[in-house]
């Protein structure tokens, strides 16, 4: 017991340290950090900092957008993937198995692979510097299919939505009624998944928004980090800032499935 706690106590601080290491980094200036024995401990530079941030992008409106896009592809993608999870699991109907292998066969293509016909088509419909261009192309995953369809097999028997069947309950009302509350801790592991994938995308809101005019939180720190010189303070207070409300979600989420599924093994 006691090594395994030494173990997962040094698993945590090395886990932690990157993040203490650069809140230490933006409450320095760049003199503090060039020195040759680097401060260990937080210093008073991180006001001035934050507001050099905001003064050099408009990292507002990037915290703005990446709360839009990544909350609306968490929640879109928790519900559709559970509709289609459902389906695949517990409804027949000719070709599941076939579009099931599509769903599947799509995680072997590169995202990258898509980048150019994606953006071509997002510039045919008008979206090129819209949120609506990095909404939508993320509103499901074969990722969320599969785990979703793996947790309805496993928290919804067949005979529970048989039984709802006979009752008269409609498959939307079975959907909503049933298969969500039963599945309730994976969705909010998925929800928390696809939300920090989503705040950390770089690539395509990169290519598919102005990086100007609608920025990113990743294509924002990235303007910090470029020129000739880099800000090193500048920049680890922008992903400072820009990690908060990551941390905060994933605990929320995660606190919830833990309850969620605590209470599962409990009352089975």
């Amino acid at each position: 017991m006691i090594v395994r706690r030494a173990v997962l106590a040094v698993v945590v601080v090395a886990s932690l340290f990157p993040l203490y290491w650069a809140v230490v980094v933006a409450s320095h200036d760049n003199a503090a950090m060039s020195a040759r024995v680097p401060p260990l401990l937080p210093g008073g530079e991180l006001g001035r900092n934050v507001d050099a941030v905001f003064e050099a992008v408009d990292f507002g409106a990037a915290l703005g957008n990446s709360a839009i896009v990544a909350s609306t592809v968490a929640v879109a993608t928790v519900l559709l993937s559970t509709l289609a999870g459902f389906a695949f699991a517990h409804l027949r109907f000719r070709g599941r198995r076939v579009l099931f292998g599509l769903v599947l066969g799509s995680v072997l293509v590169p995202g990258q692979l898509g980048v150019v016909p994606l953006f071509e088509l997002v510039a045919g419909l008008g979206w090129y510097g819209r949120l609506a261009a990095v909404i939508v192309p993320g509103l499901v995953s074969a990722f969320g299919v599969f785990w979703m369809r793996q947790a309805c097999l496993e928290a919804v028997p067949c005979e529970l939505v048989d039984a709802a069947a006979i009752d008269g309950c409609s498959l939307p009302r079975t959907w909503w009624h049933v298969v969500l509350p039963a599945v309730r801790s994976q969705a909010l592991v998925l929800g928390a998944v696809t939300f920090l994938a989503a705040w950390n995308d770089f690539l395509w809101p990169l290519v598919a928004l102005d990086p100007v005019e609608s920025p990113t939180v990743q294509v924002a720190l990235s303007h910090l980090a470029g020129g000739y010189f880099t800000d090193y303070p500048l920049v680890l207070t922008g992903a400072v800032l820009g990690t908060l409300p990551v941390v905060v979600v994933f605990a929320l989420m995660a606190g919830k499935s833990l309850t969620g599924l605590l209470r599962g093994r409990v009352n089975p």
